[in-house]
């Protein structure tokens, strides 16, 4: 209902001065905005002080875990005044009443989610249109794209032993892509399968705002193996 005309135009006019020269423009604004707020709904049904979130937490506590609960106005100030930057992995420190961190780490265990399969069995060009046809079945000799597979290449140019992902062909010459390369041109007789439709990737990545005076890493983090002095809840 508003464009960036309307809103200069509106400028700090109220909306019924603003519109009182279309009346059925204005009602339906009106009970627009009277309408009540499903999302906002569904986020305040979550606050921590509610019965349903207690009762989870008492839940998590009887696991005899550590369990730290807090808002995001004490995460932004922990944040502000440790100089920490803004990521999941540093933010798992500021939640709670924290006095100190020292720094650790700069680099985190990074892991990204990835599609299994695709569905489409053509490949689209620049404009669009179809440039080629896939084979209209995915696996093939055993294998499908995208599984977890090792390759043990005992002679020739590509002889190694590597570990990652396949992309398979009905030619039976796969592809496979490793930490930090990908290699064509193996042959399916030299590859064992670890995990079918494997659909994540792993590695380390620096953590942003290097920086910073703090950088602390996932693996750190589950470990244990940070320094700070938390004060008890």
């Amino acid at each position: 209902l508003a464009c960036n005309g309307c809103n200069k135009a509106k400028d700090i006019l109220p909306v019924k001065v603003f519109l009182a020269r279309d009346p059925k423009r204005l009602e339906r604004i009106l009970a627009q905005a009277k309408a009540p707020l499903k999302d906002v709904a569904a986020v305040n049904a979550t606050h921590w002080s509610l019965r349903a979130l207690r009762a989870l937490r008492q839940e998590l506590a009887a696991t005899e875990l550590s369990v730290f609960t807090g808002s995001g106005g004490r995460t932004r100030w922990n944040r502000s005044r440790f100089a920490v930057s803004k990521s999941h992995t540093l933010g798992r420190f500021c939640v709670r009443q924290v006095a100190d961190i020292a720094s650790c780490r700069g680099v985190a265990v990074a892991a990204k989610a990835t599609r299994r399969r695709s569905y489409a069995r053509t490949r689209p060009d620049a404009k669009g249109l179809s440039r080629l046809r896939l084979a209209r079945t995915k696996p093939h000799h055993g294998f499908a794209t995208r599984d977890r597979v090792q390759a043990l290449v005992k002679s020739g140019n590509l002889a190694e032993t590597y570990v990652g992902r396949v992309a398979v062909c009905s030619s039976g010459s796969f592809n496979i892509k490793t930490k930090g390369e990908t290699v064509q041109g193996i042959s399916y007789r030299y590859y064992t399968l670890f995990q079918r439709g494997y659909g994540s990737e792993h590695g380390r990545d620096k953590e942003i705002g290097s920086a910073a005076r703090v950088g602390l890493s996932l693996s750190t983090a589950i470990a244990g193996g940070f320094s700070s002095r938390t004060q008890s809840l």
